[in-house]
């Protein structure tokens, strides 16, 4: 859910009361003037969470500018790189190496005889995200994702060329298919939620681990913690309410969901930078990611607080959230995955055994 700040206390406000005179009773003294009551305490100002900041899918647009290649051969010739090959002939330069099997530092020679691949591309801007990407097209991201055989670190950079789906296969689309192509799932923030960097640039590096800090602005991307030790702990203590795997009727759980009361802290399972913090994915409410490595993230859902922002860095048993029933649960719980890439593998696999 998004952050919610927290309640501002009012000052009693203090009205001024005119006094009457004050006849004393016959015999006796005055009435005494009643004293001016002590003002109250100053009250202490409330730490505040911190302010919920856009997701960086959602703050540039993209423009289509697909281009069609019919693909062919290619002579090398003096000068050319890869990315210039990329660049004459419209196709993706990492498509072009595929192809080719070259392998890294993809080195070509003049005269050499490169084989294009035809297809459509799509030029990325800077800033631009995969999902933004796929948005503009109303195709899915996860399609963008497989065409373009993505890896970790799962960044695009600004210049490079995206195979995108064909127009026959994005005519053949039912209204379904192309309403689905804007839900959105935790390997999509994973895969296609960050920004676009120029080629040569580096992602930020992780803020302090304290509380509260000012998110990452959107228009950079989260470096991954360095290095991870591959030991997960549980963030929650409760009660397995469901297991990883396939349940009901042809759906599937793609984590665990521990039983939990409402406020009780969830702590970071591992030492990581925090990916995402906010509420666009409605089923799962409140959602942390955070990465561990090029590899490996954890997901928290449902929280009814969270305490931390994105590029923050955070350490094992930190508290990141307060748990909750926000999103599409029936009562308090956390919805927990452990995620290597961008497959969910089962948690209970991962963690301590309990006693």
């Amino acid at each position: 859910m998004p952050f919610r700040p927290a309640p501002r206390y009012a000052l009693p406000l203090l009205t001024a009361a005119s006094l009457s005179a004050c006849v004393a009773p016959r015999g006796g003294s005055p009435d005494p003037v009643p004293a001016t009551p002590a003002p109250p305490p100053a009250v202490q100002p409330v730490p505040q969470p911190p302010a919920a900041a856009p997701s960086p899918f959602a703050v540039k647009p993209v423009t289509p500018n697909a281009t069609e290649s019919r693909g062919g051969t290619y002579r090398v010739v003096s000068g050319d790189t890869l990315r210039r090959v990329s660049d004459k002939t419209g196709a993706g330069s990492e498509a072009i190496a595929r192809t080719n099997d070259l392998h890294p530092p993809f080195l070509i020679r003049i005269g050499q005889r490169l084989k294009i691949p035809a297809g459509r591309w799509h030029q990325v801007g800077s800033g631009e995200t995969g999902i933004a990407i796929a948005r503009a097209y109303g195709v899915e991201w996860q399609r963008i994702a497989e065409l373009n055989a993505l890896e970790e670190p799962y960044i695009l950079r600004t210049g490079q060329r995206l195979l995108l789906p064909s127009t026959t296969e994005v005519d053949r689309m039912s209204m379904e298919e192309r309403a689905a192509a804007f839900d959105l799932d935790i390997d999509d923030l994973i895969t296609g939620g960050e920004p676009a960097l120029a080629e040569t640039a580096r992602p930020a590096k992780p803020v302090s681990t304290a509380p509260r800090t000012t998110p990452l602005p959107a228009t950079e991307a989260v470096a991954a913690a360095q290095p991870f030790s591959g030991r997960f702990d549980w963030p929650l203590q409760g009660s397995i309410k469901r297991g990883f795997g396939s349940f009901g009727s042809g759906r599937r759980n793609n984590g665990v969901n521990i039983a939990a009361s409402m406020g009780a802290p969830v702590m970071a399972a591992a030492d990581g930078v925090v990916a995402y913090a906010g509420s666009d994915l409605s089923a799962y409410g409140g959602l942390i990611l955070i990465r561990h490595s090029d590899t490996w993230t954890t997901a928290y859902a449902h929280a009814s607080e969270l305490l931390v922002s994105r590029g923050q860095a955070v350490k094992r048993g930190q508290t990141i959230a307060r748990a909750g029933a926000s999103g599409h649960v029936d009562g308090p719980q956390l919805h927990f995955e452990i995620r290597q890439g961008a497959k969910p593998v089962d948690p209970l696999a991962h963690l301590p055994k309990r006693r």
